[in-house]
């Protein structure tokens, strides 16, 4: 008789092979590969009237998942359902053991929270099964829900307004405000001139330490403009000088806590120049693991989704044992430092940790990508750093005066570097702009008392700057601060705002553009109760109380339904308008023309339509000309953009619809026939492909470059970028790799 094994479920396919080294022969473990049901695409799929019940479907391409997920609960003797441990997590395993219940109707099934994925976390999890949290389901069914709510019935309006195809989302819509307020602010902002003195002063010895002006006749140096620095620069150097104060103490600096999603998220991005996506990404594949030779599959890191700083206690011993070991007594803590979480942490989960010690960054090394390696060393120091001694600093501020002037100066150096030896983040902790200005070195024979000339006094002059725009980490950072979205949503909200057209981003920096400052201004207009920080971050927290049994599901969503279906029955939807006049007259009809939005931007209308249809580009902003005539009504061709990438269109559109692809000048290598052309693919991203298709089905997803191959003679080369190498090319052919000039790149300073 064979021996039946227990079935256990993960989400991820690469989770599995790392699962069974552990659990051995006795488990078989299956994937979902994320959620298998979702709600509709093409209608609301929530049942109001009846309790905001879901009307859940099959995600496509999902029915074979599942197909195989009953074959194997139906051989299995017992089901562990081991989705990641949190709510979308515990949403996916409520789905899961609901397809699957005909299959174990007589069987256990086990809902198991694993951690970390390595020996002892594995091992932990499955000797304290539980069964699925049914109000961590309902706190995710009523978030999901509560979004396609406001995103089902408030998108309407941005079609109407601006163009259809435009979408709203509860968090995101907040995220794009507070984006587009930025903007608003720097495009208010007015500059201010403002000066400042620094001047060197020298002891009886001759040694010389330098200050800044921070009082005259005792109130904050306030310098306006170049006539005003002069004369106090005049006058100071006829002043005589005296040290009026010396203090010296000494500075403990403590470490920051072990990682959070935010903070990593953060770091990351200002360490590493890691996006939100691709931060979390790689630490999805340090906590599912990692080859690392002989020893297999290991999880080198805990849960990479959390808000909490907390640390379990065998962890904190074995940093305690790591630190001596390694540093030294005098590096580690007489007992564990223990971090406060924030007031609206949810504390499900353990700070972001290395999951065990024994894997130093140095020891994977040689088994993970550098991306991998470099989040990994990151998340490893941090850690080790939040469990060893502060940072001393022996602290002096000497302040010298004279008459109505007083200038400042402050020196530090390092009695003990502490944590400092593992991950410095003093610039992190650090001072501001003002106070990095007043450091200096300090001689050793300043005291009170002792007069001291001045050798130079110099003028600075500065400009007030307007706040700066935000990076992905500083808007996940305000996000996080505000209480909105969770751990697992920040990455989402920023790219989401990013892959709707509403933000961009321009070295590193995010700009609204113009569509999304009219989508926030048109939601502002008519949904300010709804898309504001405060409401948003309300939500967020009546959502946690369901999660914890506070508050019913039904009465937090009849809480916030309600007032918006009133307010969504107050606005006519036919009178929403984000029209923008014009002087300008309608040559067909004689009626104003208006500004209004398209796919491809924005243009000149007739304000009768649909009676007059007549449009044209805003002045400025006419597609360019080309040399050559349309071969259908002799009027001039034009460079037009569509939502697949731009074409060659006839001028008098939409009398003559001649339209032809613009080309490389390459032939296709497949048919011979057609020549390659740029093409645009629903998701937005660029492809080449053949002028004939669907005749010819080639496709480049590397922009082709008309220039044979120096080496092999292939008719054209691609175009590659890599962070190491920058942009070069690539032959198809060989595979060799030259940079822009043709000189093959192993002979090339790819530094230089």
């Amino acid at each position: 008789m064979v021996k039946s094994k227990s079935l256990v479920i993960v989400e991820s396919p690469s989770k599995t092979k790392t699962l069974k080294k552990f659990l051995g022969k006795d488990f078989v473990v299956e994937a979902s590969v994320g959620h298998i049901k979702n709600l509709p695409d093409k209608e609301l799929g929530v049942e109001i009237g009846d309790g905001y019940k879901p009307k859940y479907v099959t995600i496509r391409g999902k029915g074979n998942v599942i197909k195989k997920l009953k074959q194997s609960a139906k051989k299995a003797d017992a089901v562990y359902i081991a989705t990641d441990p949190d709510r979308e997590g515990e949403a996916i395993a409520w789905h899961i053991a609901r397809e699957i219940a005909k299959e174990t109707e007589k069987k256990p099934v086990h809902r198991i929270l694993v951690n970390e994925i390595t020996k002892s976390g594995v091992t932990a999890a499955m000797k304290s099964p539980g069964a699925i949290n049914e109000m961590l389901v309902q706190s995710q069914q009523a978030r999901r829900v509560m979004d396609r709510l406001v995103g089902y019935k408030v998108s309407p309006f941005l079609w109407k307004t601006i163009y259809k195809g435009l979408s709203a989302g509860r968090v995101q819509s907040v995220a794009l405000h507070l984006v587009c307020e930025r903007e608003r602010e720097i495009q208010a902002f007015k500059q201010r001139e403002y000066w400042s003195i620094t001047a060197e002063f020298a002891i009886p010895t001759g040694e010389q330490y330098h200050g800044k002006l921070v009082k005259i006749a005792g109130k904050k140096a306030d310098i306006p403009d170049e006539k005003t620095v002069g004369k106090y620069v005049d006058d100071i150097r006829k002043q005589q000088f005296t040290i009026s104060d010396v203090t010296r103490k000494e500075v403990k600096r403590n470490p920051s806590p072990p990682f959070t999603t935010s903070s990593l998220q953060q770091a990351a991005s200002s360490r590493l120049r890691f996006g939100t996506k691709k931060t979390m990404r790689v630490a999805q594949q340090l906590y599912e693991g990692v080859e690392l030779g002989a020893e297999g599959a290991v999880g080198l890191i805990t849960y990479m989704r959390t808000d909490s700083t907390r640390i379990a206690p065998e962890a904190l011993k074995a940093a305690s044992s790591f630190i001596k070991d390694i540093y030294g007594a005098e590096f580690a803590l007489k007992s564990p430092r223990v971090f406060k979480s924030k007031a609206r942490a949810q504390d499900a989960h353990e700070a972001i940790r290395p999951a065990s010690l024994e894997n130093t960054p140095e020891k994977v090394k040689p088994y993970l990508s550098r991306e991998q390696y470099a989040l990994y060393e990151l998340i490893w120091t941090r850690f080790i750093a939040s469990q060893m001694a502060p940072a001393v600093l022996d602290q002096i501020v000497v302040v010298t005066e004279a008459g109505k002037y007083q200038f400042k100066s402050v020196g530090s150096t390092y009695k003990f570097r502490g944590y400092l030896q593992v991950y410095d983040d003093f610039a992190a902790q650090s001072r501001s702009e003002d106070e990095a200005e007043e450091e200096s070195l300090i001689p050793a024979g300043v005291a009170k008392g002792v007069d001291v000339k001045t050798s130079d006094v110099n003028p600075h002059q500065h400009f007030t700057k307007p706040p700066p725009r935000f990076t992905e980490s500083s808007l996940v950072k305000e996000l996080d601060t505000l209480g909105i979205g969770r751990p697992s949503t920040y990455a989402l909200i920023v790219s989401t705002i990013q892959d709707r057209g509403y933000v961009e981003q321009k070295d590193r920096r995010l700009y609204a553009t113009e569509l999304g400052m009219d989508v926030d201004k048109i939601l502002q207009k008519y949904f300010e109760q709804i898309f504001n920080v405060n409401f948003t971050a309300e939500m967020e927290q009546e959502l946690d109380t369901i999660a914890t049994g506070e508050r019913d599901y039904v009465k937090v969503l009849d809480e916030f339904y309600r007032p918006f279906s009133k307010l969504l029955e107050s606005i006519d939807v036919e009178k929403a308008t984000l029209v923008e006049e014009t002087d300008e007259k309608c040559e067909k009809c004689g009626s104003g023309m208006i500004i209004r939005w398209g796919r491809n931007g924005k243009f000149l209308a007739c304000s009768k339509y649909p009676e007059c249809k007549n449009t044209k580009p805003l002045p400025g902003t006419e597609p360019p000309a080309l040399d050559e005539k349309c071969p259908e009504c002799g009027n001039p061709l034009v460079i037009k953009q569509s939502r697949y990438g731009q074409f060659i269109g006839c001028s008098a559109y939409p009398e003559c619809r001649f339209t032809k692809p613009i080309t490389l000048g390459i032939a296709c290598p497949k048919c011979n026939e057609g020549e390659i052309v740029e093409r645009k693919s629903g998701r937005g991203r660029f492809f080449y492909g053949c002028s004939k298709y669907p005749q010819c089905d080639f496709v480049s997803w590397d922009k082709p470059v008309p220039h044979a191959c120096p080496a092999c003679q292939h008719p054209y080369l691609v175009s590659k970028f890599t962070q190491r190498k920058g942009e070069f090319l690539k032959c198809p052919g060989c595979k060799k790799e030259f940079d822009r000039e043709l000189e093959p790149l192993d002979q090339v300073d790819i530094a230089a």
